[in-house]
C-alpha cells in the first residue's frame, strides 16, 4: 500500500534526504520518497506503518501528518503556506531594516557618512552594533533551532550551515567585545557583527522569494481543486431546492445546474438539453452538447441551459479529483535523473562543514589571522547550501506536470516523464486510437435508387443490434430516408440476417450469407470494397443483390496531423491492430503511417515493441483498449487515451483527456521541454557549488585576488535558489516545441 504524509520544516534538499534515510531504515518499509517543492513523503509498505513512519520523521526534526484527503489536505497547505508566508515578511522587514541600521553603522565611517558611532570609540560602536544584531537574531531564530538540532542529530542541513557560520562571527565579534568592556586595548574594526546580521537577512530574503515561488508551482492544482463549486442545489422529491455542501454530495442526488455553473460531481443528464464546456479536463476548446442520458463531468461548466443532472460519483471517486490525485502523485515522484543530486545531497552538507574547518586550519596554518581565516570558513559555510540543489528537479517536475494538467496531459510519475523524452519510435493501435471507434458508412453501390435502396435495407437492419446494422440505420436516418417495421427477423451469427415485409424476404450480410442463399452478386466489386480497407455488406432478394455498402471506422480527423508531427519530430510511426490487412493499410495510408502489422494479437503487439527495444529504440505505445494494457506497460513510455478502458489507463504512464492526438505530441514535446530546463537546473546549482566553494575558500584570495565577503556569499546563495526556481517557473509559458 502507498500511504501518503505531510512533512512540515524541511528547508534543503539535506533535509529531504535524512527524512528518507530515516523512514527507509524502518522494517517492512519498501520505499520511500520525499518531495521537498510539494513537502510530501510517500512510503510503500504491506501493512499500515503511519505511527512508525511518523515517530520516525518527528525524531528527525520536523513535523508530520498522514494525508487522508489529499483534497482536503492541498488545501489545508495552501492555507498554511499563506500564513507562513504572511509571518515571514513580516519576520523579513524586521530583519532587513536593522540589518540597513547594522551595515549603515558599520559602514558609514569608511565613506564619510555621518554616524553617532565609530570604531575609534570602540564600546559604545560595538554595542551598538550588537544591539542592532539581536532583533536579527530573534526574528531569525528559526535556522538555530532546526541547523543546530539537525547537527545534534547527526543530519545536519542548510540551517546547520547557516547556524554555524553565523555563530562563528557572532562569537568571535561577543569575545572581542567582552575584551573592550574590560578595558583591553582592541581594534574594533575586527568585529564581524554586520556579517552574521546580513547573512541571516538576507537569506530570510531567500527563502521569502523561495516560498512565493514556490507557492507559484502548486498553482495548477489549485486551480484544478477550484473547477468545482462549494455548494450544489439539490431538488428534493417535493420539487423544491436546498444548497447543500458538494461533500454532502450522494450517488442518486438530483442538482439543478444552471447556466454558467459548474457541475459539482460526476453524473447524467436526467432533464434538460445544453452545452458543456470540458476545455478544463480534455483541452477540447469545442463545447460538447448534452441531452438526457449524456455524461457530465464534475468541473466542466454548464453553457446555455437549465438541467437536472443525477449524480453518479461524488467525492474522492470523481473523475476530477483522480486527476487531481494523479498530477500529486505525479508532482511527489522523482525522475531518474534526480538520483545523482540525491546522492551527493546526502553527503553535502557534512562535506562543506569539512572544507569550511580544512580552509580555516590550511589559512591559519599559513600564517594568516585569526579574522581572515575565520571569514573564510564562514564564506565557505554560508555560499555552499544545498537549497539549489535540492529544487532543482521538484520544482521542474510539480510546474510541468501542471502544466500537462491544464492541456489535458496527465503525467503518473517523473520516471514516465522522463522516459517520453528519449522517444524514437510510436507504435499505435487503429481502433479508438486513431479511427473515431464507431463503424460508419461511407460507400453505397446500387443500380436502383440509392434512397429506396437504403430504405430497404435500413428496414431489415432496423432491429439488429450489431455495430455494422446500427451504422447503416444511423447513416439512412441521417439522410432522412425513413424505414419500415419487418413482419420477421433472424440473425446468422457471423454472417448477417434475414428479414420478411410486403411478403418478401431479404438476405442482408457477407458473401457467404449471399452465396448460402443462392444470390448472385458482383464478385469484382464485392472484393474491390474489401480490398479497399472497407467492411462490405450485401443486401439481397430472391437471388438478386440488390446493391451494397462499404462500412469503415472512420479515421480521426486529426491523425494524419499527429504523424505529420511525429515525423518532424524525428519518430517513426507504426500501426498495430488486431483489424484485417486492408483495413489497417487504408488507415496506415490515410495518416502517413510508416509500419502496418494487421491482425496482432496482445502478444503480437508485445513481441513488436521487444523487437523495437532490441534494436535499442525507446518505443512508446498509443493505445486504449484492454487488449493494449499488456504493451502500454512494457512499452518504454504507454500513453493512453483517457476515454479507453481502465487497465489501458492502469498500465499506461501518460493519460490524455477526451479523444484530442495533438495530446500524444504535446506529452513528448512536454517532456522534452521540463527535462530540459532540469538539466538546466541542475547544471546551474552544481556549477554554483563547484564555482562558489573553491572561490569561498580563498582560490583567488591565495593568488592576489579578492576574498569573498560572508555576505556575498549569502547572496549568491539566496540568488541560486531563486534562479532555479524561477527556470522551472518558465514551464507554465513557454512554449512546447
Amino acid at each position: 500500500m502507498l500511504k501518503e504524509y505531510s512533512v512540515t520544516g524541511m528547508s534543503c534538499a539535506a533535509c529531504s534526504a535524512s527524512v528518507e534515510r530515516a523512514v527507509r531504515r524502518l522494517p517492512g518499509v519498501e520505499a520511500c520518497s520525499v518531495n521537498l517543492a510539494s513537502e510530501r513523503c510517500y512510503v510503500r509498505s504491506d501493512e499500515d506503518m503511519t505511527e512508525a513512519v511518523i515517530a520516525a520523521i518527528v525524531k528527525t526534526g520536523f513535523g508530520a501528518s498522514p494525508i487522508e484527503s489529499p483534497r482536503l489536505q492541498s488545501k489545508l497547505d495552501e492555507e498554511r503556506r499563506d500564513r507562513k508566508l504572511k509571518a515571514d515578511k513580516k519576520r523579513l522587514i524586521v530583519a532587513l531594516v536593522f540589518a540597513a541600521l547594522l551595515m549603515y553603522a558599520s559602514m558609514a565611517h569608511m565613506v564619510g557618512l555621518p554616524c553617532p558611532v565609530s570604531p575609534m570609540k570602540p564600546l559604545p560602536y560595538a554595542l551598538t552594533l550588537l544591539a542592532l544584531l539581536i532583533p536579527i537574531v530573534i526574528v531569525g531564530r528559526g535556522f538555530y533551532a532546526r541547523g543546530i538540532k539537525a547537527a545534534l542529530r547527526l543530519h545536519p542541513n542548510m540551517d546547520s550551515l547557516i547556524a554555524l557560520g553565523t555563530i562563528a562571527s557572532f562569537g568571535y565579534s561577543f569575545y572581542l567585545t567582552i575584551r573592550i568592556i574590560l578595558g583591553a586595548e582592541v581594534d574594533a574594526h575586527g568585529l564581524y557583527y554586520e556579517s552574521a546580521g546580513v547573512i541571516i537577512a538576507l537569506v530570510m530574503l531567500g527563502k521569502y522569494l523561495e516560498a512565493r515561488a514556490k507557492r507559484k508551482t502548486g498553482e495548477a492544482v489549485a486551480a484544478l481543486m477550484r473547477l468545482t463549486p462549494d455548494t450544489a442545489s439539490v431538488v428534493l422529491k417535493d420539487g423544491t431546492e436546498k444548497q447543500v455542501g458538494v461533500s454532502e454530495l450522494v450517488v442518486g442526488d438530483m442538482i439543478r445546474i444552471r447556466p454558467g455553473e459548474s457541475y459539482p460531481v460526476d453524473g447524467v443528464i436526467a432533464e434538460g438539453v445544453t452545452s458543456a464546456d470540458e476545455s478544463m479536463l480534455t483541452g477540447e476548446s469545442m463545447p460538447v452538447e448534452k441531452e438526457p442520458g449524456s455524461e457530465v463531468t464534475g468541473g466542466s461548466i454548464n453553457i446555455n441551459g437549465s438541467v437536472l443532472m443525477r449524480a453518479e460519483r461524488t467525492g474522492d471517486d470523481t473523475k476530477l479529483a483522480g486527476m487531481i490525485r494523479m498530477v500529486e502523485e505525479a508532482q511527489g515522484s522523482k525522475a531518474p535523473i534526480a538520483d545523482l543530486a540525491d546522492r551527493i545531497s546526502a553527503i553535502f552538507v557534512p562535506a562543506v562543514a569539512a572544507i569550511a574547518v580544512l580552509a580555516f586550519i590550511i589559512w591559519l596554518l599559513v600564517g594568516e589571522s585569526f579574522p581572515t581565516a575565520l571569514k573564510i570558513g564562514v564564506s565557505v559555510l554560508v555560499v555552499a547550501c544545498p537549497c539549489a540543489l535540492g529544487l532543482a528537479t521538484p520544482t521542474a517536475l510539480i510546474v510541468g506536470m501542471g502544466r500537462g494538467a491544464g492541456m489535458g496531459v496527465f503525467i503518473k510519475n517523473g520516471e514516465a516523464l522522463q522516459g517520453a523524452c528519449g522517444i524514437n519510435r510510436i507504435v499505435l493501435d487503429k481502433t479508438g486510437t486513431l479511427t473515431v471507434g464507431r463503424p460508419t458508412v461511407e460507400k453505397v453501390i446500387c443500380s436502383g435508387s440509392e434512397e429506396e435502396f437504403l430504405s430497404l435495407f435500413a428496414s431489415c437492419e432496423a432491429p439488429s443490434e450489431h455495430p455494422l446494422g446500427r451504422a447503416i440505420v444511423e447513416y439512412a436516418a441521417s439522410r432522412g430516408i425513413a424505414c419500415s417495421p419487418a413482419s420477421s427477423f433472424t440473425a446468422y451469427v457471423g454472417r448477417g440476417l434475414s428479414a420478411e415485409f410486403d411478403g418478401a424476404k431479404y438476405f442482408a450480410g457477407d458473401s457467404r450469407l449471399m452465396e448460402e442463399n443462392g444470390i448472385r452478386f458482383d464478385t469484382a466489386a464485392y472484393e474491390e470494397l474489401s480490398g479497399s480497407g472497407y467492411t462490405a455488406i450485401m443486401l439481397g432478394r430472391e437471388g438478386e443483390c440488390l446493391g451494397m455498402v462499404g462500412i469503415t471506422d472512420p479515421i480521426k480527423a486529426d491523425a494524419a496531423a499527429l504523424i505529420n508531427r511525429l515525423h518532424s519530430m524525428k519518430i517513426k510511426t507504426a500501426l498495430v491492430t488486431g483489424d484485417n490487412e486492408s483495413a489497417a493499410k487504408k488507415i496506415a495510408r490515410d495518416a502517413g503511417i510508416d509500419e502496418v502489422v494487421s491482425r496482432a494479437l496482445p502478444q503480437d503487439k508485445l513481441d513488436y515493441i521487444a523487437a523495437c527495444q532490441a534494436r535499442g529504440e525507446k518505443v512508446a505505445m498509443v493505445g486504449d483498449g484492454v487488449n493494449d494494457a499488456a504493451a502500454l506497460a512494457a512499452a518504454d513510455t504507454g500513453i493512453a487515451i483517457g476515454s479507453g478502458a481502465e487497465a489501458a489507463l492502469a498500465g499506461a504512464g501518460i493519460v490524455l483527456t477526451g479523444d484530442r492526438l495533438d495530446g500524444i505530441t504535446d506529452s513528448i514535446a512536454l517532456s522534452r521541454t521540463t527535462l530540459k530546463v532540469i538539466k538546466q537546473n541542475l547544471f546551474w546549482a552544481f556549477a554554483y557549488n563547484c564555482l562558489g566553494i573553491p572561490i569561498a575558500a580563498g582560490l583567488l584570495y591565495a593568488f592576489g585576488g579578492p576574498l569573498m565577503s560572508p555576505m556575498i556569499g549569502a547572496l549568491a546563495m539566496s540568488f541560486s535558489s531563486v534562479t532555479v526556481l524561477s527556470n522551472a517557473l518558465r514551464l507554465r509559458v513557454m512554449k512546447l516545441k
